[in-house]
């Protein structure tokens, strides 16, 4: 079984920095947000989308993914942390999986300092994120992606992550599906989204994909 990974609410807890640079790159652009936005419910989607809707329009949420980068590829990557139980978990699964592979929306080139930096490269044969034009940030085009780049039956993987993307990106191409409940989706938005299986902790994925 060839196992992917999603990042942001999977593997690591994403939540400080990306809030601190959507408002460094609102503020920057003078645009004003609802005291009670719910910025949690934008972790996982693809960066243009949630700035596009921030926005409310095309031309000025380029303007603020240029800034949101800016400052995340300096500062924001840092304010992230890593969940209770994830390393433990590759270490489990490392040797019974055939590969292990991250799959995030996020840019590729900062999916990789992220998994570099809580010295997780060993587990992973490939990070596969977006590109810096947008390409390869829905999730159904990037795990077809990745099919095809490592030759990959999709009945032989299993897609892991905490939103309704991560799931049906996942069902479009053919994948099981193992929808985990300490990131940012709730319960009901991966069932209905089809998860096949749930867990609360990542000491049940060993078991879920395994036995």
């Amino acid at each position: 079984m060839h196992v992917f990974f999603d990042l942001d609410g999977t593997l690591t807890d994403p939540k400080e920095g990306f809030i601190a640079c959507i408002r460094f790159a609102l503020s920057k652009l003078n645009i004003e947000i609802e005291s009670d936005t719910n910025f949690e419910s934008y972790i996982g989607p693809p960066l243009q989308d949630t700035l596009r809707e921030l926005c409310g329009n095309d031309a000025t949420a380029k303007d603020a993914v240029l800034l949101y980068r800016e400052r995340y590829s300096t500062t924001g990557l840092r304010e992230n942390q890593i969940y209770d139980g994830i390393s433990e978990c590759l270490d489990q699964i490392t040797g019974k999986a055939e590969s292990i592979y991250v799959v995030t929306s996020k840019l590729a080139i900062i999916a990789e300092r992220i998994i570099e930096q809580f010295k997780l490269s060993r587990y992973f044969k490939v990070v596969y994120g977006s590109n810096l034009d947008g390409s390869l940030s829905d999730k159904t085009e990037l795990i077809d992606h990745v099919l095809r780049s490592e030759g990959i039956s999709p009945r032989n993987a299993v897609m892991i992550g905490d939103r309704s993307f991560d799931i049906i990106g996942a069902k479009n191409n053919g994948l099981k599906t193992l929808g985990v409940l300490w990131g940012y989706g709730s319960k009901d938005e991966l069932i209905c989204a089809g998860a096949d299986e749930l867990c609360e902790h990542p000491n049940e994925i060993y078991d879920l994909i395994f036995t």
